[in-house]
C-alpha cells in the first residue's frame, strides 16, 4: 500500500461566502474561485491547489450540514513570511490572536482568526 498524506482536502466552513471569500484572498493575495458541489447543496469556493503535489487542497464551504466556528481542528497555510500574511489580517476583518513565533526546525507560525470566527494559522520557515 503507497503512503498517502494525512490529510486529502480540507473545507472551512463559513456564514458569508462574499466576506469570507474576500477575507482570505486580502490576507494571502491569492484569487479563489468558483467550485461546483456535486450534490448542490453546498456552495464553495477553492483555494488554488495542483492536486498532483505535496500536500492539501481545500475550499470555503457554505452548508447547511456544519458551521463556522473556533474548534478543535486548526488549517495550517504555507506562505513566504507569516508576518506578511499577519499584517493583513487586521485590514481585512479578522483578528491576530498569536503574533508570528518560532516553532524550532520548522519554522515559524501565526495564529489568527477569520471574518466567520475561524481559528487559522500561516506557517513560513522565514
Amino acid at each position: 500500500m503507497t503512503q498517502k498524506n494525512a490529510v486529502g482536502w480540507f473545507d472551512i466552513y463559513v456564514d458569508d461566502m462574499a466576506r469570507a471569500a474576500g477575507f482570505y484572498e486580502t490576507v494571502l493575495e491569492q484569487a479563489l474561485e468558483d467550485m461546483p458541489d456535486p450534490t448542490g447543496k453546498t456552495e464553495m469556493k477553492s483555494f488554488p491547489a495542483d492536486m498532483g503535489r505535496y500536500g492539501a487542497g481545500g475550499a470555503l464551504s457554505k452548508s447547511d450540514h456544519a458551521r463556522p466556528g473556533a474548534g478543535g481542528t486548526v488549517v495550517y497555510f504555507s506562505v513566504q513570511d507569516c508576518a506578511q500574511e499577519e499584517a493583513r489580517v487586521a485590514e481585512a476583518g479578522g483578528e491576530v490572536v498569536r503574533p508570528k513565533f518560532s516553532i524550532g526546525e520548522f519554522g515559524f507560525v501565526s495564529l489568527c482568526r477569520d471574518t466567520e470566527g475561524n481559528l487559522f494559522g500561516l506557517n513560513s520557515m522565514q
